[in-house]
């Protein structure tokens, strides 16, 4: 009875332990059948997340690139961050950019100025020329008159009248010849007046009248073809030294004033057209502002 127990038992483990093993394998199966399975989905997730995933990334650098053009406040963080990042080197290199910069611009506005000032000078050149014009043809000034005052009044005041009194009663060329021509006769004869001696010392020089070959002659009616030719050249001033030396010079009072005078708006003609040209300080341009400018032809 024994044996048989104990062969009983054997069979029943034999019959236990295989009923066991094939338990234990039912077991295992499924788990690595949901990690095979989990590994499945989780790479299958994982490659249809991933694109997602790089299209934000990519969007998100250009959503800020756009934003940052549109702030400007914070450019100036960026600058202020920038440049407390320059170096000693760059820093030094920035500041000779800016002084030459300076420097530039200085010499653009200094050109600036001389350009301003040389345009007032032409001007009034132009001005000075025009009343020239004026005063030979014998007509009026017109607005020439208002740009002499306002231009040359307080560099040369009195010229600037003389031109102006001169041009209300105006003596050109023409008229000095036609005077001129007038008298002649009367200027080349002594006075109806004139004692003895005067005849006599006239009447003596015209007998025998001794000179170098290249002094004119003094007779009266060569001096007096000579004084026209001076007129006819615009020497007036010549003119009128030949015209006093005539023997009837008394007759030629008018004359000789007008010739003067003439004479006069000349010289005052002459001032303004320097004063265009070298007046240092009192020179005014076309709106009454003074003309600062030396200008390039000055000493």
């Amino acid at each position: 009875m024994s044996d048989e127990r104990v062969g009983m038992s054997e069979e029943e483990e034999a019959v236990g332990a295989a009923v066991a093993v094939p338990a234990r394998r039912r077991s295992a199966v499924p788990i690595i059948i949901l990690t095979l399975l989990a590994f499945i989905v989780g790479v299958a997730a994982t490659l249809w997340v991933w694109p997602l995933i790089q299209k934000q990334r990519g969007a998100q650098p250009q959503a800020a690139a756009q934003r940052t053009p549109a702030s400007p406040p914070s450019a100036v963080p960026a600058r202020s961050a920038a440049s407390a990042a320059l170096s000693p080197e760059a820093g030094q290199i920035l500041d000779g950019r800016v002084v030459q910069l300076e420097e530039r611009l200085n010499r653009i506005m200094v050109e600036a100025q001389a350009a301003s000032g040389n345009a007032a000078r032409a001007e009034g050149l132009l001005v000075a020329f025009a009343a020239r014009r004026a005063l030979d043809s014998g007509q009026p000034l017109g607005y020439i008159e208002g740009q002499l005052r306002l231009r040359f009044g307080q560099a040369q005041p009195r010229a600037v009248a003389a031109i102006i009194n001169a041009a209300r009663e105006p003596i050109t060329l023409t008229d000095l010849r036609e005077g001129l021509a007038g008298i002649a006769d009367r200027l080349t004869k002594p006075p109806a007046g004139a004692s003895w001696w005067d005849m006599v010392e006239r009447e003596a020089r015209e007998l025998m009248t001794i000179r170098r070959e290249a002094t004119p002659s003094p007779r009266p009616e060569v001096a007096m073809e000579r004084a026209l030719r001076y007129i006819d050249g615009g020497r007036v001033g010549a003119a009128l030294a030949e015209v006093e030396r005539m023997p009837g010079s008394r007759v030629a009072d008018g004359w000789v004033q007008a010739a003067r005078r003439y004479m006069e708006a000349r010289r005052a003609l002459d001032l303004i057209e320097t004063a265009a040209i070298l007046e240092p300080r009192q020179l005014r341009s076309a709106e009454g502002a003074a003309v600062s400018q030396t200008s390039p032809l000055a000493p």
